[in-house]
C-alpha cells in the first residue's frame, strides 16, 4: 500500500470551505517513481500542447479526478429511460400497509 507523507506544517482539512486561506492556497509537492518510457512519453504529449511535465500532469490528474468523481454523482440516461425515471417519479406506487403503519406510529422522540 503507498504510503502518504504529510509535512508537520500541512494541516489536512475535511472541507476546504472551512480551511484557512493560507491551507487552501498552499502549494505541495507530488513526487512520482515513474518508467522511463512512460515519463518520456508524458514529456512528447506536453511538448506537443506547449506544456511543462508539471502542468501536463497536473491537468491530467485533475480532469481525471473529476471524471471519477463525476462518475459517482452523475448519472445519464437514454431517452427511453430517461422517461421511465421521471413517469416513476411523478407516479408513485401506493402506500403499502407497512408504510401506512409506520407513519400511523407515534415518533421516539414524541413519547
Amino acid at each position: 500500500m503507498p504510503r502518504t507523507r504529510v509535512a508537520p506544517s500541512e494541516s489536512i482539512c475535511a472541507d476546504a470551505a472551512t480551511a484557512p486561506a493560507y491551507v487552501a492556497n498552499a502549494k505541495g509537492s507530488i513526487n512520482l517513481r515513474i518508467e522511463s518510457s512512460t515519463r518520456q512519453l508524458i514529456d512528447d504529449a506536453a511538448a506537443v500542447l506547449g506544456k511543462t511535465r508539471t502542468e501536463f500532469m497536473v491537468e491530467s490528474a485533475r480532469r481525471q479526478a473529476v471524471d471519477v468523481l463525476l462518475d459517482q454523482r452523475l448519472y445519464t440516461l437514454d431517452p427511453e429511460r430517461y422517461d421511465a425515471f421521471i413517469q416513476a417519479l411523478d407516479n408513485p406506487p401506493a402506500p403499502g400497509s407497512k408504510l401506512k403503519a409506520l407513519l400511523r406510529r407515534t415518533p421516539a422522540w414524541q413519547k
